[in-house]
C-alpha cells in the first residue's frame, strides 16, 4: 500500500529524474482494484454534464474550461457518499473515474470550434454526421497518443509537468490521506469558486485589469484576475512560464504597435479586415484581426518542428512495441510492469486503420462533396494532420495544461493545409467549404483528446495506475460523452442560432474566414508566414518554440497572470531551497492550493453554464459600476488578494 508517512505525492513528482526510476504512489507490485462499474458509470455521468455545459460556453465566449480537476474533485465526493462509505475506496479506481469524465470537455472543445461554421453558411447537417466526425476524432486522439506515452509521460517526466494531470494527482492523494493534508485543497476550491462566482457571475468587477504602456502606440499590459490561471502558473513553475509570457510580450508590445504604427496612415482597411481602418482599431482588435494569424503560424510551425525532432523517438516506439508483441506471441518476453502496460500496437493499428477507411469509403461522413478521391484525400489529411497536431497537442499541455492548449491554432493549420489542396484539385464551391470544416473537426477533437488522454496518463503514471484501462477508460468517456455533446450544440442552434449576440461562436466564425480566404485565395499569407519566421528564428536561438508560439498566439490578458504564478513558485522554492524537506512540504502545499483554484473556478463556471443553458441568459449580477473610481484596479486588487493567499498557503513551520 502507499507509504503511510507520506502527505502528497513524493518530491520526486515534481523533479528532472529519470521516469523509469520514480516510484508512484501506489507500487507497481501492488493491483488494486481499478476498473470498476462504479467508476465507468460516474465518470460517463459526469463526462456528459461537463460536456454540454462546456459546449455552451464555448460557443458563448470562444473558450472551453478543463473540467478534469473539477470531475476528479466531484469523483472523490461521488465516492465518499457511495459504498464503501465515507472513503474513496481504491485511489486507482478514483482516477478511473475522472479518466471516463473528462473525455467530454476535449471533445466539446472540438465540435464547438468548427461544426457551427457549417450552420453560418446556411447548411444543418445530419445529428449523426456530427457524432460520427466527434466520434472518429475522439478515438484517432486516444488512439495516436498511445505509442507517445512513454516518451512524453515517462521520459519526458520533470521536463514536462502537465499541470493539470499533477494536479489531479495530488486531489486524489489528498483525499486518500485525508486530514489536514488535504485542507490546502478545499481551501482553494473555496477561494477559487468564491472569486469566480462573485466576478463572472455577480459581475462584481471586470476580469481584466489592462494598462497602457507609455510611448508605444497601442500597446498594453493586460492582467486576468481568474483564479485557475494564477494555479496553473504556480503548477508550471518559473521556466516554463517565463518563455510563454515572453511570446506573450512580443505580441502586445512588438506586433500590436508595429501594426499601429504602420497603419496609421493608411486611408483603407488591411485584409482580413474589410470594415475597419487600423487606426481605429483597439489593441484587443488587432489582435483578433491580425496578430491570432501570426500566432496560428508560429503555433504551426513549432508543432512541425516538434513533430520532426520526435519522429525518431516515435518510429522507435512503434518498432518496439511491434517487436515486444511478436516476443510475447512466442513466450520469450514477460509481460510489462503493470504500470507500463499500453493497449498493443496491433490492437491501435488495426483500429487506427479501421476509422480511417470507414472515413475514406463511407459517404456518410465525409460526403458533401460527392467525390470518391474527395474523400479519400480528405481521410489522407485527417491522418497526416490529426498525427501531427496529437504530437504538439500532447506536448503542449505538457508545457500549459488542457486550457490554455491553442486548439483553434491547430485546426486553423489544419484547415490552411485541406484547403490549399482542395484548391488545387479544383474544389472551391460551398460544398468543398463544409468538407474542408469536417477535416478540421476530426482532426479538433483528435488534438483535444489527446491534450485530455496525456493529462489523465501524467495522473495514472504519477498514482501508479494501469495505462492500457485508463486508454481504455478514455475510449469509454469519448463514446458515452460524444451523443450527449453533440445533442447540445445542436439544440442550442436550434435556441439561439449560431452567430448571433446569444451564441456568437467565435472560434468557429474564425474557421469560416479561414476556410473562405483560402478557397477564395484571399487568406493573410503575409501574417501567417510572419509567425512560421518568428517559431523559426525562436527555434535557431535555443528558446523553446512551441511555448514561445503559444506565449505568442494566447492574449496577453491569458499569460500575465500564468507567469505571476510561477513566480511565486520560484520565490517560494528559493526561500526553502537549503532544506529539501521543507522544499517538498512548500511545494506541495502551493500545488495543492493552485489545484484548488483551478478546480473552485472550473466548477463555479460549469454551474453557470448550466444556469445559462436552463435559463437561457448568463446571470446579470449587480455590475462593477459599484465601485466608483476604484472599478478599474478591482481586478488587480482581487488577483494580488489571491496571489497572497498562494504565497501565505505555502508556508510551513520548522
Amino acid at each position: 500500500m502507499a507509504d503511510a508517512t507520506r502527505h502528497g505525492l513524493p518530491p520526486e513528482a515534481y523533479e528532472a529524474i529519470p521516469g523509469r526510476d520514480y516510484r508512484p504512489y501506489v507500487a507497481k507490485t501492488e493491483s488494486p482494484r481499478e476498473f470498476s462499474l462504479r467508476a465507468a458509470i460516474t465518470g460517463s455521468l459526469f463526462g456528459i454534464l461537463f460536456g454540454a455545459a462546456n459546449a455552451y460556453l464555448g460557443l458563448r465566449v470562444g473558450l472551453t474550461i478543463s473540467t478534469s480537476i473539477p470531475i476528479a474533485v466531484l469523483t472523490v465526493l461521488a465516492f465518499l457518499a457511495l459504498p464503501p462509505f465515507g472513503r474513496i475506496g481504491s485511489i486507482l479506481e478514483a482516477n478511473i473515474s475522472q479518466t471516463v469524465g473528462s473525455a467530454s470537455s476535449s471533445l466539446a472543445s472540438g465540435i464547438i470550434f468548427t461544426i457551427p461554421a457549417i450552420y453560418l453558411w446556411g447548411r444543418t447537417p445530419d445529428l449523426t454526421k456530427v457524432i460520427a466526425v466527434a466520434a472518429c476524432g475522439g478515438v484517432l486522439g486516444v488512439l495516436f497518443m498511445i505509442p507517445l506515452r512513454r516518451l512524453l509521460i515517462r521520459d519526458e517526466h520533470g521536463a514536462l509537468p502537465y499541470p493539470e494531470g499533477t494536479a489531479c494527482a495530488e486531489v486524489m492523494v489528498a483525499a486518500d490521506r485525508g486530514g489536514s493534508d488535504s485542507w490546502p485543497i478545499f481551501k482553494g476550491i473555496l477561494v477559487g469558486g468564491v472569486v469566480k462566482a462573485l466576478g463572472s457571475a455577480m459581475h462584481l468587477w471586470r476580469e481584466v485589469f489592462s494598462v497602457a504602456v507609455p510611448y508605444l502606440p497601442k500597446g498594453r499590459i493586460a492582467l486576468e484576475s481568474g483564479p485557475a490561471l494564477l494555479g496553473v502558473g504556480y503548477i508550471l513553475g518559473f521556466r516554463i512560464a517565463t518563455v510563454m509570457v515572453g511570446g506573450t510580450l512580443v505580441s502586445s508590445l512588438v506586433l500590436i504597435p508595429i501594426l499601429a504604427v504602420w497603419g496609421a496612415d493608411r486611408t483603407i482597411p488591411f485584409y482580413p479586415e474589410t470594415e475597419m481602418l487600423i487606426r481605429d482599431m483597439s489593441p484587443s482588435q488587432l489582435w483578433t484581426r491580425y496578430v491570432r494569424y501570426i500566432g496560428a503560424g508560429a503555433v504551426a510551425c513549432a508543432g512541425i518542428l516538434s513533430l520532426i525532432r520526435a519522429v525518431p523517438t516515435i518510429w522507435e516506439s512503434f518498432r518496439v512495441g511491434l517487436r515486444g508483441f511478436r516476443r510475447r506471441l512466442d513466450g520469450a518476453l514477460a509481460a510489462p510492469d503493470r504500470t507500463d502496460d499500453d493497449l498493443g500496437m496491433p490492437v491501435v493499428l488495426t483500429i487506427t486503420g479501421a476509422v480511417i477507411l470507414f472515413l475514406a469509403f463511407s459517404p456518410f461522413v465525409l460526403g458533401f462533396v460527392d467525390s470518391l478521391a474527395a474523400r479519400i484525400v480528405s481521410a489522407a489529411m485527417i491522418a497526416l494532420f490529426a498525427f501531427l497536431f496529437v504530437t504538439v497537442s500532447s506536448r503542449i499541455v505538457g508545457l500549459v495544461g488542457v486550457t490554455s492548449n491553442p486548439t483553434s491554432g491547430m485546426t486553423i493549420a489544419t484547415l490552411l493545409g485541406t484547403s490549399g489542396v482542395f484548391l488545387v484539385m479544383g474544389l472551391t464551391g460551398p460544398d468543398a467549404m463544409a468538407q474542408a470544416i469536417l477535416v478540421g473537426a476530426v482532426v479538433a477533437v483528435a488534438a483535444s483528446i489527446a491534450g485530455d488522454t496525456s493529462q489523465d496518463l501524467k495522473s495514472g503514471f504519477l498514482l501508479g495506475a494501469t495505462p492500457r484501462r485508463q486508454q481504455i477508460g478514455e475510449l469509454l468517456g469519448v463514446v458515452t460523452a460524444v451523443t450527449f455533446v453533440c445533442l447540445a450544440v445542436v439544440a442550442l442552434h436550434k435556441a439561439y442560432g449560431f452567430g448571433t449576440p446569444a451564441l456568437p461562436a467565435p472560434q468557429a466564425t474564425l474557421m469560416k474566414i479561414v476556410v473562405e480566404g483560402v478557397l477564395s485565395r484571399e487568406l493573410p499569407w503575409a501574417l501567417v508566414l510572419n509567425g512560421v519566421a518568428i517559431a523559426l528564428v525562436s527555434a535557431a536561438l535555443r528558446i523553446p518554440a512551441l511555448p514561445f508560439a503559444v506565449g505568442l498566439y494566447l492574449p496577453a490578458s491569458t499569460m500575465t497572470p500564468v507567469f505571476i504564478g510561477g513566480l511565486i513558485r520560484l520565490f517560494v522554492e528559493r526561500r526553502a531551497r537549503h532544506d529539501r524537506a521543507l522544499l517538498a512540504r512548500r511545494r506541495e502545499k502551493g500545488v495543492l492550493f493552485g489545484s484548488g483554484l483551478v478546480a473552485g473556478e472550473g466548477l463555479v463556471g460549469v454551474g453557470i453554464a448550466m444556469f445559462a443553458l436552463l435559463a437561457g441568459q448568463r446571470p446579470e449580477g449587480i455590475g462593477p459600476e459599484w465601485a466608483g473610481p476604484m472599478q478599474p484596479l478591482m481586478p488587480l486588487a482581487i488577483f494580488a488578494a489571491m496571489a497572497w493567499l498562494l504565497f501565505n498557503t505555502t508556508r510551513v513551520r520548522t
